[in-house]
């Protein structure tokens, strides 16, 4: 297995947008042909567009793009400009009246880092389309990764700065990509060593508080995790999975709950209540595969993404990222 450019994978293009002042942006994946797409959602307050048809017992086979998105469910506005450019381009469900193109959607609660009044729209949307077509993608504070933070369980005083993150890996002819904003309640781990890479700060903020270890040590006060979480921040880690594999939805949908362990083993607490975590996986090939080894590396591509969204990131907004913590030097 080898570590790949996810611009070296193929039928698909991928662009941000975003507006860095107000501390939000969109990422668009464009699938122009069409492929099959499925979904696994394990967080308790997911915002989202059209996820019913990636249901086995939908009659759609295939979608034309995916949005990772911010501003909460206002932010999947941005969906109607990605219309907007499909159909300028003549991509979609063909009808009798035209082609319709069929756009998933999933946001991220990034309202607090900017400007709250300001939010992904039709005009953003288009713009990361339009940024598509040079299929040069940023990580860190770019796309959906603009406003994302991370470590939020005692509020916005102790959170840290995420991003975007993407990482793709290439076995014996088998591609996979794992594209992921990060804005978990939880901390961002590193397995590798076993230690909190990003997440909540401690009260010195000299440290960090362990977010697992806090949640689990208050566990006899009563709605602690909707006291914390929910009314200081809202969270959500939204990822897209893209692979050369040649599998239909249903199988696509098998893909993206085992890409979640990826999510699962890279950050803790996760998949809470408090968070929305929502994974798409896309085929966009032709390689014959079996679907347990794809499955296995898209939560290997996955985990290494989630990292990525941390180590990427810049201090922003006040919040300040891991590339900035003196005591971490």
């Amino acid at each position: 297995m080898k570590e790949i450019k996810i611009q070296d994978m193929k039928n698909f293009r991928i662009g941000n947008s975003e507006n860095s002042q107000a501390g939000t942006g969109c990422t668009v994946i464009i699938c122009p042909e069409g492929a099959p797409c499925g979904i696994d959602v394990r967080g308790g307050g997911p915002a989202s567009r059209e996820t019913e048809l990636l249901k086995p017992v939908a009659s759609c086979d295939k979608i034309h793009a995916i949005v990772l998105c911010g501003g909460s469910a206002f932010g999947l506005n941005a969906a109607g400009g990605v219309m907007k450019y499909l159909e300028e381009n003549d991509v979609g469900f063909e009808t009798r009246y035209g082609k319709v193109p069929l756009v998933c959607a999933s946001s991220i609660f990034d309202l607090g880092c900017g400007d709250s009044t300001i939010r992904p729209d039709e005009k953003m949307g288009y713009a990361a389309c339009l940024a598509a077509e040079q299929n040069n993608i940023q990580e860190g504070n770019h796309g959906a990764g603009t406003g994302a933070t991370v470590g939020k369980l005692w509020g916005a005083a102790y959170m840290m700065k995420s991003g975007l993150g993407i990482y793709a890996a290439e076995a014996k002819g088998l591609q996979v990509a794992a594209v992921v904003a990060v804005n978990a309640v939880g901390d961002v781990l590193d397995r590798s060593r076993n230690c909190i890479l990003a997440g909540m700060l401690n009260k010195d903020k000299n440290g960090f508080a362990c977010s697992e270890q806090v949640l689990i040590d208050d566990r006899d006060t009563p709605n602690l995790f909707s006291q914390r979480a929910q009314a200081h921040a809202t969270n959500t880690t939204i990822a897209a999975i893209i692979t050369n594999a040649a599998f239909d939805k249903t199988a696509m949908n098998k893909i993206a709950a085992m890409a979640g362990n990826g999510m699962v083993r890279a950050i803790s607490p996760v998949n809470t209540m408090a968070d929305g975590d929502s994974v798409y996986a896309v085929s966009v090939g032709t390689v014959t595969a079996d679907i347990n080894i794809t499955g296995t590396l898209a939560a290997y591509v996955l985990e290494k993404a989630v990292v990525r969204a941390v180590l990427s990131a810049d201090s922003a907004y006040g919040i300040p990222a891991v590339k900035d913590l003196q005591w971490k030097k």
